[in-house]
Formats: structure tokens, C-alpha cells, sequence
């Protein structure tokens, strides 16, 4: 053998599959075993080897393990097990145990028994023979004569065997690596397409952005390089699988650590995040040292900062608020950019956010996203109301506490809502809620604009309404005519 060429295509092969050497030693080792076995040994037979890469000498030995009459079946319990009525079915449960009997939990530490098999195990007497100190299970090592011709099925043995280890092997790796980077960001380049899937190159192996962890209104093109997070990652008979996400909140907070120095290093750290991937996201933080501020080390010289992550997340809308411990100014920060004259806190983890009439729809947000995503930021139930509302307000909790009813569900009231001020301006959001929205409502004039279908459709709608009324009074006339002739 070629030692130096043999070492060569070692540390190449370890280079290629970013493996140790080690493990590809430990491969061949295994392959030369298995292709032994294969030309010399029998069937049943345990052989091991060992290969000195500095002489290239591979040495070769029988395992056995040494056994004892308690672990092994005797010869009466070996013709009962023959006998197929002694056994129960497969579908036949085995027969209670007789009372006062160990249970099978008590009974796990007793060792299973074994069918003797002299390839592989040994009788205690006469394992200490050779070896005085053994004990029943321990294994003993029997070498074997050095053997350097194979065959050809040997070798293809050998060969196949060591292809499996090094994808085992790799695998291994893959999933460790990775493993490390749960909850980090990657870069990934998009591969493929496949149905509502997107099969992004992060190297090694293939991630999975799913539907659900894709943000709406975004389009993903093959050779397209973006950021992801690494959601999860599981390990499974075919390999490993990394699961990213671009709609996590935590995505955004990762996006900022790249860019913020001061978050990297724990200066400024990120309190809380509450996110509508594709829409908007608020972002609290708060500062470790008295001399930085929070809000402008996110957002940078001139946005310069938060210009980057806003690109990454293809134009989504981010607010940055100053975290605070105190309730009231934490809510008043959160509804931010609206400004709020008061926060009443309540019990149940109820705030009562008192704002003009002219910042109530700012505060509300389009259908409710900026009172939701101020509920979601600070996990308090949020209710905004302008100044001409609050006595009514206070006065229906009052009621509330004093019998001891759950809170009425409030009427959710949208931007497009509050135009004059005799409307009742009443929003009560909730972590995770959705305000403004009905299951069943008919679309806005506004929404139908610069869809031609769904304006065809609309029309087509009309004129069957406008037919549909004709021919009722028609109907309804003829009626009236016919009853003045039978007069």
C-alpha cells in the first residue's frame, strides 16, 4: 500500500465531505471488517479491525461476550418455545399475572434471555480459562489471522460499506452544525420551487421555507439570495431537516443585531417585538446604559440602520418604541405615532388609552393594526377611547366589577369608521386579536378599485339586483290589475 497516497486521498475525502479524518478512518475500518467477514468468517460471527494509517498493517479480531446459565435459554425452554401452543398469538394478549407476582416494571432489571450462539458468545467457565476476571456480558477479544487478499464481492462489500458510513457520517455533521444555528439567520439562496414550498441552498444541505413561514406578497425566484432563521431542525431517516421562516418575529430582532452593534453586544437590548410579516412591526427597546439611546442606535445615522432591515423585509414598516417599566408609559410609547393624553391602568390587565378625537383614528390604525400590534407589544388588553367617551367608559367597567361579569365585547370600529364625532370612537384590542374584521362583509368601494374582476363582478351583482326588483313590481302590478277586473 501506498501509505502516502493513502493518507492523501484520506485528508481529501475529509476535505470534500467537511468530515475528520477520524471518521473516515473509522469508515474503513468498518469496510475492512465487513468485506473479512464477508471472504473468511461465517454468518453469525462478530469481527472488528483496526487500521495503522502510519504502516497501513490492519489487524482483525472476534468478539464474543461471555455468558452465564441465567442468560441464556435452557434446552427444556427452547422445546416449550417450539411447541406453538405455549407461545400467545400475535393479536392474543399474554395471560395475567397470578396475584402476589412482580408486575413488568419491577421485573425490567432482569437481564432478556438469549439463544446460545458459539460465534458470538462464550460459557463463563470457559472464558476463565483465559481470562480469570471476566464477568457474565463483558466481551473478550479473540485475534484473527491477518488476511490481505479479498475478492472481488469482498471489496464491493467494502466499497458500499464505506459509502454508507461516510453519508451516515455526513448526516451526523450536518445536523450538529445546524443544530447550533436554531434561532441564529443564514444566508440562503433560493433552489427551487415546488408547489407553496420554497427549497433554499444554505450550503451543505437544502432548507424548506414553508407557506405559512413565507411573508404575504413576497415572490421568490430561483438564484434569488436573501436571509433566513432557522426555525428548527429535526433528523430523520433520510437526513437531516432545517426549517427556516421569514415571517418569525424573532427574524426582525436577528436583523437588527446585524446591523446594530450596540444590540450585538448587549448595549441596547430588544424587549419586545410584535410583527404582521409583510405589513408592519413593532419593536420595544430599551438601553443598559444611561449615556446611549435606544431608538437612535436602531435607527442609525440618518435611518441608515433600520433603511437595511426594512429592505430586507422588502419595505415592511417598523416601529421602534422605547421600552419602559412603568405601564402607562410603555402603552403610551407602544400606540406611538399617535399621541395619547392618558393611560388609565385597570384590573384584569386592562388599559384605558384616553386620545383626541383628531389622533383617534392614528391611534386605531388601518382596521385596528396599531392598537393590535400595541396590544401584542405589551401583552395589556387596550382599549382606546377619545375624551367624550371615557365617562361612559369608566362607568360601564364600574358596572363590570361590580357584578363580576366578564367584559361586553366592545364595538370594533375601523379608520374608516370614525368620521364624525357623534360615532361612538370604542376599540378594544387584545394580544393576538383582530379588530375591524367580519367574517361576512361586503367589500368597499375603495377595495374594488384597480381590480377589473372584482368590479365585473360587483356590476354583474347590480344589474341582477335591479332586474330582480323590476320583476317583482311588475309581478306585483299585474297582480293589482287582475284583482280590479274580478271587481
Amino acid at each position: 500500500m501506498d501509505l502516502k497516497s493513502f493518507a492523501s486521498a484520506v485528508n481529501q475525502l475529509a476535505q470534500e465531505k467537511g468530515l475528520a479524518p477520524e471518521k473516515i478512518i473509522e469508515s474503513i475500518e468498518t469496510a475492512l471488517a465487513a468485506a473479512y467477514k464477508k471472504e473468511y468468517g461465517e454468518k453469525s460471527q462478530v469481527i472488528k479491525a483496526k487500521l495503522d494509517p502510519k504502516t497501513g498493517q490492519a489487524d482483525f479480531w472476534q468478539v464474543k461476550t461471555a455468558m452465564d446459565d441465567s442468560m441464556i435459554f435452557s434446552e427444556e425452554e427452547l422445546e416449550a418455545m417450539k411447541n406453538a401452543e405455549a407461545l400467545p398469538q400475535k393479536d392474543e394478549k399474554p395471560a395475567a399475572a397470578p396475584e402476589g407476582a412482580p408486575s413488568s416494571e419491577s421485573q425490567t432489571a432482569i437481564p432478556e434471555k438469549t439463544r446460545f450462539n458459539p460465534e458470538k458468545h462464550i460459557m463463563i467457565e470457559d472464558a476463565k480459562k483465559d481470562y480469570p476476571d471476566i464477568l457474565p456480558g463483558d466481551e473478550i477479544k479473540i485475534e484473527l489471522e491477518q488476511k490481505q487478499d479479498f475478492g472481488r464481492i469482498a471489496a464491493q462489500t467494502a466499497k458500499q460499506v464505506i459509502i454508507q458510513k461516510i453519508r451516515e457520517a455526513e448526516k451526523e455533521t450536518i445536523f450538529a452544525d445546524f443544530k447550533l444555528k436554531e434561532g441564529e439567520i443564514i444566508s440562503a439562496v433560493v433552489q427551487r420551487i415546488e408547489g407553496r414550498a420554497a427549497y433554499m441552498d444554505i450550503g451543505k444541505t437544502t432548507g424548506i421555507l414553508n407557506r405559512e413561514e413565507q411573508v404575504p406578497g413576497e415572490f421568490y425566484r430561483p438564484g434569488q439570495r436573501l436571509k433566513a432563521f432557522v426555525l428548527k431542525v429535526e433528523q430523520t431517516s433520510k437526513g437531516p431537516i432545517i426549517f427556516l421562516s421569514r415571517a418569525y418575529p424573532k427574524f426582525v430582532s436577528k436583523l437588527f443585531e446585524l446591523e446594530v452593534p450596540e444590540i450585538s453586544t448587549g448595549q441596547v437590548v430588544v424587549k419586545s417585538i410584535a410583527r404582521e410579516p409583510g405589513s408592519r412591526t413593532k419593536i420595544a427597546v430599551a438601553s443598559m446604559m444611561s449615556e446611549i439611546d435606544p431608538i437612535g442606535a436602531a435607527v442609525g445615522q440618518r435611518g441608515t440602520r433600520v433603511s437595511a432591515v426594512i429592505n430586507e423585509l422588502g419595505g415592511e414598516k417598523i416601529d421602534i418604541v422605547e421600552y419602559s417599566d412603568e405601564t402607562q408609559k410603555y402603552i403610551t410609547n407602544a400606540l406611538s405615532p399617535a399621541k395619547i393624553m392618558e393611560v388609565k391602568v385597570l384590573p384584569k390587565n386592562r388599559a384605558l388609552a384616553v386620545v383626541p378625537d383628531d389622533q383617534l383614528s392614528l391611534a386605531i390604525g388601518k382596521d385596528g393594526q396599531n392598537v393590535r400590534l400595541a396590544a401584542k407589544l405589551t401583552g395589556w388588553k387596550i382599549d382606546v377611547r377619545s375624551p367624550e367617551n371615557l365617562g361612559e367608559a369608566l362607568a360601564q367597567i364600574e358596572r363590570e366589577s361590580e357584578t363580576g361579569n366578564a367584559p361586553e365585547e366592545m364595538p370594533a370600529i375601523g379608520p374608516a369608521a370614525i368620521v364624525g364625532k357623534e360615532i361612538s370612537a370604542a376599540v378594544l384590542a387584545e394580544p393576538g386579536s383582530e379588530i375591524g374584521q367580519t367574517e361576512e362583509s361586503a367589500p368597499a368601494p375603495e377595495e374594488l378599485q384597480g381590480d377589473p374582476e372584482k368590479e365585473e363582478t360587483a356590476g354583474k351583482k347590480s344589474k341582477t339586483a335591479k332586474k330582480g326588483v323590476a320583476k317583482t313590481k311588475k309581478t306585483a302590478a299585474a297582480k293589482t290589475k287582475k284583482n280590479k277586473k274580478d271587481e
